[in-house]
């Protein structure tokens, strides 16, 4: 039954007060027919009781069997039963009277009415319905007086003809005038609406937002203005949260690259340092060497991290890159051959179209970009997995694609990939010496870039899609 209903909270106001004005139409109608019925019963009534047995009384001293017709309405009935049995039969015509033609059945109705003097209807299926009455006669006999139907009939149903046409006229004015007023009613909700949709075009999701929207109707007396203000008091909770989020994270990206920037220099030192004592040419213990050495691997490693979070900082403070015009197909095959060098047991492919690719942008980010991905392939894939880089011009952007035929991403991580410090478990794990930054800086750069990269997964198949505006956009 639900889906016949509008779906509009307009439509569902104008629906129900049509169908409300429907009903009391209708109730209207009922009870004024039965009213009119009544009413033209009642008025047949007293003219029986006015015409009283006379025209009937009348029939069997008028040697024509017509009766005395003078004053008598047209279509009267008279009619005189002796011993239960019809002896005369009259009908006034409004030229004169004509007995009447009744059926066996019909003169077996008239006979059975009692004479009690109350109205009565009866069917005649020669003269249709009739409203008589039956009076004792002086001889013994029944007189019946009838008056008919149709007149009063005709007259109640051109009534209802008349309700119906008044109601219907009535219910296509309420309609129009329904969904005017209702409109003008729902306008206050409809601002809310608009300034709902105005806020869900603001980009909530990061940076600093000035969520300056609102509801323009606040009036606490009405519905409307009671939820405009409650929607307003929600956007400044709102607002009020997305300023201490966006504090925050200011804070932290400051203390992010003011660590880094700081932990450079003492990095710095203890390379030269860890250098500088491997470079001794006297012995030393083995314990110690090993020592060293570990110091001069994970302090590289640091500056690493160090380095990729300056970036990130640097990106997120929206600072410029450079802008100039790069050759992305000689990008591809100066990282594939760096990919093969320093993983040999993978199967690197590399497919490129007949005539270069460039794009606009800065040739050292989007190398690393390249390379990010090309060496995300290789550490979270077996020994002997087919990587492939490929390269294509669509009509409107440079599309780069690196697909590799590894165990694939679980999907519940797929969306979590692109996170600073994210990792997949398992086959992803630190065991295999990332810094969980890769992924986050490839996003970082192609947003500088204004391009988009997805990822596609599923076991056998992983594929990262970059797309970057072309040199002429």
């Amino acid at each position: 039954m639900s889906r016949f209903l509008p779906r509009t909270l307009r439509g569902r106001l104008v629906a129900g007060v049509l169908a409300l004005l429907a009903l009391a139409c209708a109730a209207v109608g009922v009870a004024t027919s039965f009213a009119m019925d009544r009413f033209l019963l009642t008025q047949l009534d007293q003219q029986l009781a006015t015409i009283g047995g006379r025209y009937a009384a009348s029939l069997e001293h008028d040697g024509r069997g017509g009766g005395d017709t003078r004053s008598q309405a047209p279509g009267t009935l008279g009619v005189r039963v002796a011993g239960g049995v019809i002896t005369q039969g009259s009908v006034v015509t409004p030229d004169d009277d004509d007995r009447a033609r009744l059926t066996g059945g019909d003169q077996a109705v008239l006979a059975a009415v009692p004479a009690d003097g109350v109205p009565r209807t009866v069917s005649l299926s020669s003269l249709h319905e009739y409203r008589v009455v039956a009076v004792p006669g002086r001889d013994g006999d029944v007189l019946i007086t009838g008056l008919p139907l149709h007149e009063a009939e005709e007259t109640l149903m051109r009534m209802e003809v008349f309700e119906f046409f008044m109601f219907g006229a009535a219910l296509a004015v309420t309609g129009v005038a329904g969904a005017v007023w209702v409109r003008l009613a729902l306008r206050p909700l409809e601002r809310v609406a608009a300034t709902a949709r105005r806020v869900t075009r603001l980009p909530l999701a990061s940076g600093e937002v000035a969520l300056t929207e609102r509801v323009p109707d606040t009036d606490p007396r009405t519905e409307a203005g009671q939820v405009g203000a409650a929607f307003n008091s929600m956007l400044g909770h709102v607002e009020a949260a997305l300023a201490r989020r966006y504090a925050v994270e200011q804070r932290l990206r400051a203390f992010a690259a003011d660590a880094s920037h700081e932990l450079r220099t003492p990095l710095a030192a203890i390379r030269g340092h860890t250098e500088l004592a491997l470079r001794v040419a006297e012995p030393m213990p083995e314990g110690v060497r090993h020592a060293l050495d570990r110091i001069d691997a994970e302090s590289g490693r640091m500056s690493e991290l160090v380095a990729d979070l300056l970036l990130l900082a640097r990106l997120d403070a929206g600072r410029p890159l450079a802008r100039d015009e790069v050759d992305l197909t000689k990008l591809a095959i100066e990282s594939v051959g760096d990919a093969r060098a320093a993983a040999p047991a993978h199967r690197w492919r590399l497919e490129l179209p007949e005539e270069p690719v460039t794009v606009q942008g800065d040739p050292s980010r989007l190398r690393q970009v390249i390379t990010n991905l090309l060496t995300n392939a290789g550490m979270h894939t077996p020994e002997g997995t087919a990587v492939t880089l490929t390269v294509r011009q669509a009509p409107d952007a440079a599309e780069l694609t690196v697909a590799d035929g590894g165990p694939g991403i679980p999907p519940d991580m797929q969306e979590e990939i692109f996170e600073r410090f994210s990792r997949v478990d398992k086959g992803r794990s630190r065991a295999s010496g990332g810094t969980g930054l890769g992924l986050a800086i490839v996003k970082a750069v192609v947003a500088a870039h204004g391009g988009t990269i997805t990822v596609e997964s599923r076991p056998g198949h992983t594929a990262f899609h970059l797309r970057l505006p072309d040199a002429g956009r």
